[in-house]
């Protein structure tokens, strides 16, 4: 059995792990080395193409990139068996008889049996060196430990370098042959201090270079973190718009089949009344020839025979009337059938859809309490139409146009908006804006609006999460409040527009405005951004923001009193006319409101009157 000094000299070492080899495979350089290190390798290769060798540098393809079908070193691993299955001997014991060694000392180089080992530890000079199993050197778990001696001189010490051979050699080597050979020679300590050296420099290059990554990849997880919430939160959006789209819609379902609902009704009332109508026409034609049915009982004479006389020529009177015409109820079939539904859902817009053909009635016509006085109208929470006058007070009408309450006599207003919770916001001429409860209580809030000989009075308007906004004509901006009062908590400009009347969108966060010249409606973004805008020549223009998020506009006529009003979708696309030319009393001073409520029905104020429009 070989020792372990023979071993090394006999290159079943691989270069890289220092043990026996294991899987020994040759190169086409034709060094050897095992296949587990060579994968290690192969994985740091820049080309997955070729392997390089760690010893002279040169490339060997790798087939089909499997570092296992490289060829084995056949001689090479036969001999490196034959190590590991032969029983190792005692190298120290000089009987005949060798026992078998269970360990190996280092220093010594010795393989040694358990006495040996023993004797070995008991001895003081050698007491420090490193004895392992033979087991652990033979499983590769222990490496080798490079030769101290020399094999030429084995009384001498490795203690040189030559640096051209890459190997330790004795002084008498070096002198004798690498020196005369022009070999660079230094000692092997120093060598050996370098060595280690650069190997801890690299040690702390590759535990740097480590943390580097290793904090690259924590910024890697935390920009993945911070992506996920951010994808979190879309979705979350998504869905939440999903829900309010979806509420919309359902809200405008419910609307136009009450809608539906009204006109059933209508146009049953209409027929019930002509079949009563038919039924007491009947019941009176049977009344009456049952009493002149009465004159066969007896013969008649002197006042039974006028009483006859009269009653037979009413019956006749009676009988000579027109005939029923079937045209009338048709005629209620017909305005039925000219009723249709317009679906008009597009991929970017949401509305359900109108119902055409719709007869136009006016509902009510109110003359308001003082004439010129109107200023503003908005639609309360619950229903209420509010109107404000410039000389002072509120006028509350319900949904059929009756008057129900005057409040705030002594407030000149100028613009009213409503809160979700039914309390308002009230701006007076002086530009000063107050909170009222729902019973018109005054509050105590107070907002740092601008003056309307600064600003200019503009429109005034509230969003779905109550924030007020409140136009200045004269400034061409918006300030934003919230309903907590105070400062303005943001400003918008309105690009050269001055945001006379002013509509906020309930989802999308949008606004529409009425130029000071009252013949522009333009769409901002809440930054300021235009992105839309209408106009028609020689009309005034007034928008209002329906409860789906389209918009119409009153198309005024004034010098003719006139007025169309057209639906657009939110981005100012026209989508249908709901009427077209209705006459209106007109007023002196050219000033309109224009509102819709979630039932369809159309309230239009003109400084004297209210109008109701039902399209049924």
């Amino acid at each position: 059995m070989a020792t372990f000094h023979q071993i090394s000299s006999q290159n079943l070492e691989c270069p890289i792990c220092l043990t026996l080899f294991n899987q020994p495979k040759l190169l086409t350089c034709s060094h050897t080395f095992c296949k587990g290190c060579l994968e290690r390798v192969y994985q740091t290769q820049p080309s997955q193409q070729t392997i390089t060798c760690p010893v002279c540098r040169k490339g060997t393809p790798v087939p089909s990139g499997d570092v296992s079908k490289l060829q084995t070193n056949v001689p090479l691993n036969s001999l490196v068996d034959e190590v590991k299955t032969k029983n190792p001997i005692c190298t120290v014991c000089e009987m005949d008889e060798k026992p078998p060694a269970v360990s190996y000392c280092q220093d010594c180089a010795k393989n040694m049996c358990k006495s040996c080992e023993r004797a070995h530890s008991a001895w003081k000079p050698v007491s420090n060196h490193e004895v392992v199993p033979i087991s652990e050197v033979l499983s590769g778990k222990v490496p080798l430990r490079r030769r101290l001696k020399c094999k030429k001189h084995p009384s001498a010490d490795e203690d040189c370098f030559c640096i051209h051979c890459r190997e330790n050699i004795c002084s008498t080597c070096g002198m004798l042959e690498h020196m005369q050979a022009g070999h660079q020679l230094e000692r092997a300590a120093v060598h050996e201090e370098n060595v280690m050296k650069n190997i801890k420099e690299l040690q702390e290059l590759a535990k740097s270079k480590k943390t580097t990554i290793e904090n690259h990849i924590d910024c890697i997880e935390t920009q993945r973190n911070e992506i996920t919430t951010m994808m979190r939160k879309l979705n979350d959006d998504i869905d939440k718009t999903y829900e309010e789209y979806m509420q919309l819609l359902s809200d405008r379902r419910e609307a136009l089949k009450w809608q539906v609902q009204r006109l059933s009704e209508k146009f049953e009332k209409e027929l019930q009344t002509m079949k009563e109508e038919s039924r007491q026409t009947v019941s009176h034609m049977n009344a009456m020839e049952e009493l002149v049915t009465n004159g066969m009982k007896v013969p008649l004479e002197k006042d039974a025979l006028f009483a006859h006389d009269t009653l037979c020529e009413n019956l006749k009177s009676f009988l000579a009337r027109d005939d029923p015409d079937d045209q009338s109820p048709r005629s209620v079939t017909e305005r039925a059938k000219k009723i249709s539904f317009r679906n008009y859902v597009k991929v970017d817009e949401l509305c359900l859809g109108e119902l055409e053909g719709l007869p136009l009635t006016v509902k009510a016509n109110v003359e308001l309490p003082r004439k010129d006085s109107m200023i503003c109208m908005t639609r309360a929470p619950d229903g209420m139409m509010v109107v404000g006058s410039r000389f002072g007070g509120i006028h509350l009408y319900s949904s059929d146009g009756e008057l129900q309450q005057t409040v705030l006599k002594d407030v000149n207003i100028r613009r009213i908006g409503c809160l979700a919770d039914c309390r308002s916001v009230v701006c007076d001429t002086n530009n000063q804006m107050s909170l009222y409860t729902p019973q018109w209580e005054k509050l105590d809030v107070m907002f740092e609006t601008m003056s309307d000989g600064v600003g200019g009075s503009g429109g005034l308007t509230v969003d779905k999460v109550d924030n007020i906004y409140v136009g200045y004509w004269k400034l061409r901006k918006i300030q934003v409040f919230n309903q907590q009062g105070g400062e303005a908590i943001k400003e918008i400009m309105c690009g050269g527009y001055s945001p006379w009347q002013l509509y906020s969108f309930h989802t999308f966060g949008k606004l529409i405005l009425q130029d000071v010249n009252i013949s522009n409606v333009v769409c901002f973004d809440r930054k300021g951004k235009k992105e839309n805008d209408l106009k028609k020549e020689g009309m005034y223009a007034y928008p209002a923001v329906c409860r789906d998020d389209s918009v119409i506009v009153a198309w005024v006529k004034h010098e003719e009193g006139l007025v169309s009003i057209d639906r657009y979708t939110r981005d100012l696309e026209h989508v249908h006319n709901i009427v077209t030319n209705f006459k209106i009393q007109k007023p002196e001073r050219v000033w309109y409101y224009l509102q819709e409520f979630e039932s369809g029905e159309i309230a239009f104020c003109t400084p004297d009157r209210l109008y109701y429009l039902d399209a049924i």
